[in-house]
């Protein structure tokens, strides 16, 4: 069967920790953390981006085959693997570079993505506020940034805060996992 290879652009607070749980899951092909977004033209540096000055959030370009997995399993497993209900804030994180949002490339990604809010919205105690919005520029975030996980498992916040979020992924869709 051949490959049916699609982009998704997603952000959830900290792309260290949206990066390392879609690299665990099956038909996502690689993970590369970025950002997008931004009113500031030109590809920004991290510090500009963490200054909130920019606009840009940090996300997450999903490389995935379709045949594998749906854009709608995609998004399921990143809304429920973050907190969709914080506006601009992801636990310590705070700041616009921190929003949940949704970056569509296509307009069935943006009704896609609008079912799967609706869809979602009874499981949590308070509004969604993940924006949905027209996909702009990416940005690859730098070299240090990019499988941060796996390159530094044992760094504070990697246990602190991204191990929670696994855990959580691994519970919530043992059967999308790439070990499963």
């Amino acid at each position: 069967m051949s490959k049916n290879i699609q982009v998704a652009t997603v952000g959830g607070g900290c792309f260290w920790c949206t990066e390392a749980v879609f690299q665990e899951v099956k038909g996502v092909e690689n993970v590369v953390s970025g950002y997008s977004g931004g009113k500031v033209p030109g590809r920004p540096t991290y510090r500009e981006v963490c200054s909130g000055l920019t606009g840009h959030a940090e996300v997450v370009q999903i490389i995935y085959d379709a045949n594998v997995i749906s854009y709608q399993d995609i998004l399921v497993i990143f809304m429920t693997t973050h907190d969709p209900t914080t506006l601009n804030r992801q636990g310590a994180d705070r700041g616009t570079q921190y929003r949940s949002v949704i970056f569509y490339h296509n307009e069935d990604q943006k009704n896609i993505a609008e079912l799967v809010l609706n869809e979602l919205s009874s499981y949590y105690d308070k509004p969604i506020v993940t924006e949905v919005s027209a996909a702009e520029t990416f940005y690859e975030a730098e070299q240090e940034h990019q499988d941060f996980y796996k390159n530094n498992p044992d760094y504070g916040y990697c246990t602190f805060v991204i191990d929670p979020k696994l855990s959580k992924l691994r519970q919530l869709h043992s059967d999308k996992l790439k070990n499963a």
